[in-house]
Formats: structure tokens, sequence, C-alpha cells
């Protein structure tokens, strides 16, 4: 596996957004500003409810295939190699880690089992997407923390996702998560959501050296950021955490995630988050308090990070 210097790009994008030229243009000031090599694309699709059974990945809503392909050959086409991120959201805006049922199948309540045979149809489709037009990785699920008991069910929609795509593959476990995972060994690559707070770098990364270590597989951090408002630099992963704009802290939380990254080699990259298909203005990016990089001064961090990553890993493979 190649080392990741990768950005996401596009979550919560909807149906024709894609195929807009201000997408394409973002696109390429994420590559020329960050010095990117990675563009993590992620298609977003919901479902009503935590208890829902059926993901509605055909809604008119979702983003068209076509421009999804678009946007994959567009990003080939300006040097990025391309991760393709399918990911289930719900609908009343609840955490899609919440997802949950019964342990057991009991007539009249919702299922596990109807469940996985939705979740199959929609990732086999990208899967199937991602093969198409030559995508690096495929990233099967993400955060789908009370999932990740199901091991028998994950690891059938892991033989349907390669019937349907030859590449590598992964699944975007949630922080915390990545030495509770039991089926690591039926995918390529370990990967997880880095929102740890800014003085536990240090401790996190040891725990996960451990599994990654006892896999012996790649790793690196399909998620991985900070909000740019006061207090985010503690509590990253709080989406919701209240706070005014603050640029310095996101720019020290990644500076300190950086410094221990580079501590550790078997970290083989990381997709930041994120930069949105739709960017505001650069002159409101001293206005943004979200996760967003484009105009702020982390961005020039990143920038300097991901260009020293392409000397050092230029031609190394794992």
């Amino acid at each position: 596996m190649e080392y990741i210097n990768g950005v996401t790009f596009g979550y919560l994008s909807q149906r024709g957004e894609w195929a807009k030229e201000e997408a394409f243009e973002s696109l390429r000031l994420l590559k020329n500003r960050c010095a990117a090599t990675h563009i993590i694309l992620a298609v977003v699709v919901e479902q009503a409810s935590i208890h829902a059974t059926k993901i509605d990945w055909q809604n008119k809503n979702v983003l068209g295939d076509q421009e999804v392909k678009d946007m994959i050959a567009y990003a080939h086409k300006i040097g990025l190699k391309v991760i393709l991120k399918p990911m289930v959201n719900i609908a009343d805006g609840t955490w899609r880690a919440h997802i949950n049922f019964f342990e057991y199948d009991v007539p009249c309540e919702p299922k596990w089992s109807d469940w996985f045979i939705s979740y199959t149809e929609f990732i086999t489709h990208y899967a199937k997407i991602a093969q198409d037009t030559k995508c690096s990785l495929f990233v099967i699920g993400c955060e789908l923390v009370n999932s990740n008991r199901r091991e028998k069910e994950w690891r059938q929609v892991i033989k349907a996702v390669r019937n349907s795509y030859k590449g590598l593959i992964t699944y975007n476990c949630d922080k915390y998560q990545e030495d509770r995972l039991t089926w690591w060994d039926a995918l390529d690559v370990i990967s997880s959501s880095g929102y740890y707070p800014i003085d536990k770098w240090g401790q996190e990364l040891e725990r996960i050296e451990k599994i990654v270590m006892k896999e012996q597989k790649p790793f690196f951090f399909c998620e991985v950021g900070c909000a740019s408002r006061t207090g985010s630099k503690w509590l990253p992963n709080n989406w919701e955490l209240q706070g005014h704009v603050d640029h310095l802290s996101q720019k020290e939380w990644y500076t300190e995630m950086f410094e221990q990254a580079d501590k550790h080699e078997w970290i083989r990259g990381v997709g930041l988050w994120d930069w949105k298909a739709q960017l505001y203005s650069i002159e409101k990016a001293d206005e943004n308090d979200d996760y967003a990089l484009y105009g702020k001064p982390t961005e020039e961090v990143v920038k300097q990070y991901f260009e020293k990553n392409k000397k050092i890993f230029k031609s190394i493979y794992i």
C-alpha cells in the first residue's frame, strides 16, 4: 500500500452537486493547496432511524452514479489516487454508530439479518463502481460500532465485496475500537477514525500499535481531524461542541497529531476531515469553526507535512 496523504472530499453532497464546475474546482484547489496524493470520496446515503433495516441508497437525493464516476475520473486526471467511501447516515441526525437490533432475530421486530441484506446490496453496488473506475482502495463501512460484534455477517459482506472489487479493502472503525474488532484478518488494511484529544495521542498510538503488530497489516487513519473552535482540541470527536472560532487550536491539534504520527513507521497515512465540494469564499475562512481546512492556518501545516511525506515515501510500499 502506498503512503496516503489524503483528504476526505464532498461529505454530505447531494445529487447534482458533484456535477457542478465548482465541485471540480474545489477538488483542484484541494490538491494544489494541500499537496494531497489521495482523495477519499464520501458518498452518503441514509436510513430512516437506528432501527430501520432498509438503507435508502437509491433515493433521488443521493449522488448519481455518473457524477461519482466523473469525479473519480477527474481526480485521476489531475493526479490523485481515489479511495471510495460509501457511508450510511441516519435521517434524524443520530450518529450511525448507534444502529442496533436485538442480538437474536425475533418475529415482528427489526433484525440484523434484514439490515445486512440491505447493507450488502448497497455496499456491493459501490464496490462495482470502485472496480470499474480503478479506485486504489475501497472502504466497506464507517464507524458502525454496534454492528462490529456481528463478525459472521461482516465476513459475508467482505466476501460479497471481493466478488465485485479486486483491489484493497478496509473498514473504518471508530476511535477506541481498533483493538476490539475480531475480523481484521479478513481485510487488507486496518483503518480508524483518529479523533483523539491533543494530549492523548501518544498513549492511543501505543495502544493501536499492538493490534497493528498482531495483525501485520498496513494501517492508516481513514478519518482524522479537529474543528476550529474553542475546546475542540480536547474533544475533537464532538462535532456538536459549542464554542467560538479558534483556528489556533485546530492548528495546534494538527501539529501535535502529525508529530506523534511521525514517531511510528507503521502509520501509512491519513485521511484528513475534511474538504467541501462547495467551498465557502476564502474571505469567510476566518469565520468558519467547522472541521474544514480551506483557507485556515492549518492548511499550510497540512501542505508542509504532505510535501515532506512525498519526498520521504515517494517509492515506498508495504
